[in-house]
């Protein structure tokens, strides 16, 4: 088991990688099908879905990496409590942030929504990377460009995906 920092630099990367992840890839699946024109019924059920699915999958991924990695550094067994946690911070942060795009789907016009969440999104991605840049003394612009601008290509990359795809 490292030391507190290395506890509390662990939570702050699964909090992080959680809610960027989650916006990024729900927005971007979620646009990808919205340019598409199918039902917002099943745009809602593919956006809960992969919410469900992800937010697990994530979890699960950050026990088993931190677990690997704890006793890759220390050769010793690894403490199950603390990354479970982590796999705990990890889901919370992608189940909870994935409604952000899901949810104008849940109560605008199909167009109106796709807008909508993306904005939404983006304004989250904004707000997450001016406030790890606040607290890591990086800037809050520079912080909240930084995450908003690359998570704002992916989100382009799985609109385009959809477009293109919607073709054949």
């Amino acid at each position: 088991m490292g030391s507190s920092r290395e506890i509390s630099t662990s939570r702050l990367r699964n909090f992080v990688f959680g809610v960027e992840d989650s916006l990024v890839s729900t927005v971007g699946l979620l646009s990808g099908v919205a340019v598409t024109n199918i039902s917002p019924r099943m745009i809602l059920l593919t956006g809960a879905v992969l919410i469900f699915v992800e937010a697990f999958s994530m979890a699960v991924g950050t026990f088993l990496s931190e677990d690997s990695a704890d006793e890759y550094a220390t050769r010793a067994r690894a403490s199950y409590a603390q990354n479970a946690i982590d796999g705990a911070i990890m889901f919370s942060s992608y189940f909870i942030s994935g409604f952000v795009p899901l949810f104008p789907y849940m109560i605008f016009p199909l167009f109106s929504a796709l807008w909508i969440s993306i904005t939404l999104s983006l304004c989250a991605l904004f707000l997450l990377g001016a406030t790890v840049g606040r607290f890591a003394h990086l800037g809050i612009l520079r912080g909240g460009l930084r995450m908003c601008v690359i998570g704002g290509l992916a989100i382009l990359a799985g609109s385009l995906i959809g477009g293109f795809l919607n073709k054949f």
